[in-house]
């Protein structure tokens, strides 16, 4: 099966690609620029969904849904949101199909028209904005802290399995506030824990960051992010998290009363991530033999392939295996016992490196005799005899170790993979030929970074939160800087 990847040296684009689909995560569908995510890639997400849901319901959070479809005047009232994402926006105009009398074919009913046009919710905030005025009157109604899991259409032209498709799935979060530091507290605390998510459960090491304004958010004050360097070297940003001031309390009359008495605007935020998490999952950790998948996220942890001759042996084998499954499900560890009678057992071992399987057991007649078991781990793709009366202590270790060590490796590609530069020069040849990530000194103004993402693609990915305080000079102008931005190429 990985005979059938394209090797990720010779094109890392298809080699992304080809594993997203051999893979059995998704594939694209018959509406252009839209993805069917498959059982396997659906039973990530419900992990990744399930721990993040979680998280956010620990921080005080709940859930909550709000309508697909949003009236367009409400994009008219916030002028930077509306420019933002106006070019990406999928429109409804009418509500009703016909019979063309003549051809017979199924056209729209031109009587049909909506008085309004509604928009396919590119983002949630001006239909919850509309919301939360009839929600918000007095002090007493905040903090609101709202998540809403969902699916949104943004009408990209060139698309890619889980990076970027037209039409994808993610949570957003919404939250009203009666202070400015009450807000910026909770901006702050959602980027810190989509950082905890991404390092002990995605095992992606991030860099947390403002964003510049140029990349901000449509709409927002202050927006900040999560950025991970995968293995070709570009940047993804795998989550963001903005702080968004008064503007849609005012773009949509939000008032409270506060505890003096006096009316005032609520303070916002918004916060998201999305199915391109998978894709930072596929492209930070996997080899050309297919998925490596960190345990805490692999829908099967433990996959137990028997072999053996015979129906006689292969009841004695499956015997032993559906004990040493028992045993490991009691510490909550999920193993599939592959029975099947249809494959031999080198195209399962395949197969389970291809999907990303943690760790393969493999059990014959003979193991049974000597009381082992042959352990394989998929990260290292290291084979171990090991006792089966030690079994589930030794997975429970190595299944942390796999994790410990898929991240390691990730951190220190990026420690590898990043760069300081002092001159444009050095930068264009670095960004060129090597790629990774980039710090170099920037003046701070708009006009020179796009000037530097025109001449080189690249971007900056964030200003660091933890960047210290260096003097020195932007590295196109000359002009003063007081720290080190990241710059990268980037999906």
């Amino acid at each position: 099966m990985a005979k059938e990847l394209t090797k990720r040296e010779e094109n890392y684009s298809q080699w992304y690609n080809d594993l997203v689909i051999k893979a059995d995560l998704a594939e694209n569908s018959a509406v252009r620029g839209c993805m069917v995510i498959k059982p396997y890639g659906y039973a990530i997400w419900e992990k990744i969904q399930a721990t993040l849901d979680k998280m956010f319901k620990d921080t005080g959070h709940s859930n909550a849904y709000f309508p697909l479809f949003i009236p367009k005047s409400f994009f008219s009232k916030e002028a930077s949101h509306v420019e933002g994402f106006a070019k990406e926006c999928a429109v409804v105009t009418h509500y009703r199909l016909m019979t063309d009398p003549v051809t017979h074919k199924i056209v729209v009913d031109p009587e049909a028209k909506l008085e309004e046009e509604l928009i396919v919710r590119p983002t949630s905030e001006t239909i919850i904005w509309n919301t939360y005025k009839n929600w918000i009157q007095s002090y007493r109604d905040l903090p609101i802290l709202i998540n809403q899991w969902a699916n949104v259409v943004r009408w990209e032209m060139r698309t890619r399995l889980f990076l970027r498709t037209a039409e994808f799935l993610w949570q957003e979060g919404h939250t009203a506030h009666a202070s400015m530091q009450e807000a910026i507290e909770e901006t702050e605390r959602m980027i810190n824990v989509y950082a905890d998510f991404a390092e002990n459960w995605l095992a992606v090491p991030v860099i947390k960051g403002v964003k510049s304004p140029n990349e901000r958010f449509a709409g927002a004050i202050e927006t900040y992010a999560i950025e991970a360097l995968m293995q070709d070297g570009k940047g993804l940003q795998a989550g963001t998290s903005h702080f968004l001031g008064q503007n849609f309390a005012k773009a949509f009359d939000v008032k409270f009363t506060d505890k003096e008495g006096k009316l005032d605007y609520v303070w916002a935020t918004s916060w998201g991530v999305s199915t391109r998490l998978m894709g930072a999952l596929v492209m930070a950790h996997s080899d050309d033999s297919g998925l490596i998948l960190p345990p805490k996220l692999a829908p099967i942890q433990v996959v137990i392939v028997p072999i053996y001759k015979g129906a006689d042996q292969f009841g004695i084998i499956a015997e032993k295996a559906n004990n040493i499954k028992k045993i490991l499900e009691l510490k909550g560890i999920s193993v599939k016992f592959d029975d099947r009678d249809t494959h031999k057992p080198g195209w399962k071992f395949a197969e389970y490196e291809l999907k990303g399987v943690p760790v393969r057991l493999a059990i014959g007649a003979r193991d049974i005799e000597n009381n082992t078991i042959e352990v394989a781990r998929r990260d290292t793709l290291q084979k171990e005899i090991v006792s089966i009366d030690k079994i589930d202590t030794y997975i429970e270790q190595l299944l942390n170790d796999i994790q410990s060590n898929i991240y390691k490796k990730a951190f220190d590609f990026r420690a590898k993979n990043t760069y300081k530069v002092e001159s444009y020069d050095e930068f264009k040849e670095m960004i060129e030929k090597r790629g990774g990530f980039i710090e170099a000194h920037w003046d701070g103004t708009t006009e020179t970074e796009i000037k530097i993402k025109e001449e080189t693609k690249a971007t900056i990915r964030c200003i660091p939160l933890n960047g210290t305080q260096e003097d020195g000079k932007c590295m196109v102008t000359g002009k003063p800087s007081k720290q080190r931005v990241i710059f990268a190429r980037a999906y």
